[in-house]
């Protein structure tokens, strides 16, 4: 287990106490996107709108999706644009519209991203239908997916994480059919039960290695239970970590992957063969949720992001309203130093 180094990270929170978060010797972190927002008892509360993926384009620019019914007033709420923000960060007030990007989309996540292209998930629950979406410029193209034929069963039902492999593969962890789809790029379908386990939910990749989360017998995410997270790569297909019911996961340069285990507060760096350690620990009702890798390009290189980890953290169980950090240090040398390495 590495030693851990100590950082409070200040709520800023009139009259409440700092939280903790103990990260692995030699990183750092910071607020990058924050704002004004509203907790679940209507008080106002740091953070943007509950945010469950997140993911880069070429250029730096951060998305960020928020997903799940949300009731106000006695209205629905579950339709809403992604947000973009600009490489640097953002701390928001009563601007949230200027950070629209893209139509509103049912139960919306984020996954595989094609240079300014991303890949898009959406699903009606009520219908049992889901889509695939490529958005390029604020606009949404169905790739895969959608209403079928009568007498036919959807592509999709419930179609959560999305991924891209170093081929251009494309694959979708659909939960309710319990199975990965796989999709050639132009969103031909390749092989519908690529890979079936209990309860997909989310898909990461990083050039031939396919990892897919999946929460098992566990009913809904949010739930006490065990999950498990798979690794494929070729022929070779077998589980590298039984647990933690993942909210969120990404493969970052090097093949590292890094967990947020949101029922036990912490980040976990991930080997393909296995070996594990904690990269972040949360105190005091904070958790991660979503996590995503800044691209290692030009640009990113020039905004002094290039390789970080971003993460979504909910601040003291308060569900509704998110910060996102950024994550800097050794991330080469914590690779090398996982068990069985």
């Amino acid at each position: 287990m590495i030693a851990r180094a100590l950082l409070l990270l200040a709520l800023l929170m009139p009259a409440a106490a700092a939280a903790e978060m103990r990260l692995a010797p030699g990183f750092t972190a910071e607020v990058y996107v924050t704002g004004r927002g509203e907790g679940p008892d209507g008080r106002p509360a740091v953070g943007i709108p509950s945010t469950t993926s997140l993911a880069f384009d070429a250029s730096g620019a951060l998305y960020a999706s928020r997903s799940g019914r949300r009731y106000r007033g006695g209205e629905i709420e579950d339709l809403w644009p992604l947000l973009r923000f600009p490489a640097g960060g953002a701390k928001l007030t009563n601007d949230l519209a200027r950070y629209f990007y893209g139509p509103p989309l049912l139960n919306a996540q984020l996954g595989g991203v094609r240079a300014q292209e991303l890949l898009v998930t959406t699903f009606d629950r009520d219908r049992g239908v889901g889509v695939l979406y490529r958005l390029v410029d604020g606009r949404a193209e169905m790739l895969a997916g959608g209403t079928p034929p009568p007498g036919e069963s959807p592509l999709f039902k419930q179609p959560e994480g999305v991924a891209v492999d170093g081929a251009g593969h494309i694959y979708v962890a659909d939960r309710q059919r319990g199975a990965v789809v796989k999709l050639d790029g132009n969103g031909r379908v390749l092989d519908e039960r690529w890979l079936v386990v209990t309860r997909p939910r989310l898909v990461a990749a990083r050039g031939d290695r396919i990892w897919v989360a999946a929460d098992g017998d566990t009913e809904a995410p949010w739930m006490n239970g065990t999950g498990e997270v798979w690794t494929v790569r070729g022929d070779e297909r077998r589980v590298a970590l039984t647990g933690p019911l993942v909210a969120g996961m990404d493969a970052g340069p090097g093949g590292l992957l890094v967990v947020a285990d949101r029922q036990n507060t912490r980040l976990v760096a991930l080997a393909a063969d296995g070996g594990s350690v904690e990269l972040a620990a949360f105190t005091d009702g904070d958790a991660p949720r979503a996590v995503a890798w800044a691209p290692v390009n030009d640009a990113t290189r020039r905004t002094g992001i290039a390789g970080d980890l971003f993460v979504v953290l909910t601040r003291r169980g308060a569900w509704s309203v998110n910060e996102i950090l950024r994550v800097s240090g050794p991330f080469d040398d914590l690779r090398s130093r996982l068990p069985g390495r």
